[in-house]
């Protein structure tokens, strides 16, 4: 994952308790599809977080995770994308709590070595995101 392969454009798919914790990682060059990291982020996580219900952006609005959630009996918080046939509801309220997930992002970016993407390698950047996680996680203990 150089520069002419994701590079500046390289995206962390993170499932956070809130916006000082991380539970899992994960990297992606910029042209993967959200949707499509779903189920390695879903099975990086430990047995003990038991979720009640997910709050996911529209790029994760899919129809068999939709599926996978209910079938783990975890409520799907996703808005439908604009192009759905069906309009599905979803918790509005609920999802609000999102802004947590984003102020993560915030907090990890304020480390210029994750906000530049110096790193060339795909290994060295995402050991700096794991490292910066958990300094938050340590910051807020």
């Amino acid at each position: 994952m150089g520069r002419s392969r994701g590079g500046l454009t390289t995206k962390i798919h993170a499932a956070t308790i809130d916006e000082n914790c991380s539970v899992a990682l994960y990297l992606t060059a910029g042209q993967a599809h959200d949707g499509r990291q779903f189920e390695n982020l879903y099975e990086s996580l430990e047995i003990e977080n038991v979720l009640e219900h997910a709050v996911l952006d529209k790029g994760y609005d899919a129809d068999r995770i939709r599926e996978r959630l209910r079938l783990d009996g975890v409520e799907a918080v996703i808005p439908p994308i604009s192009t759905r046939a069906t309009v599905i509801a979803y918790n509005k309220e609920r999802y609000r709590e999102r802004n947590r997930v984003e102020r993560f992002f915030n907090k990890i970016k304020q480390f210029r070595r994750i906000a530049t993407r110096y790193d060339k390698l795909s290994k060295t950047f995402f050991a700096a995101v794991h490292l910066v996680a958990a300094f938050l996680i340590s910051q807020n203990s």
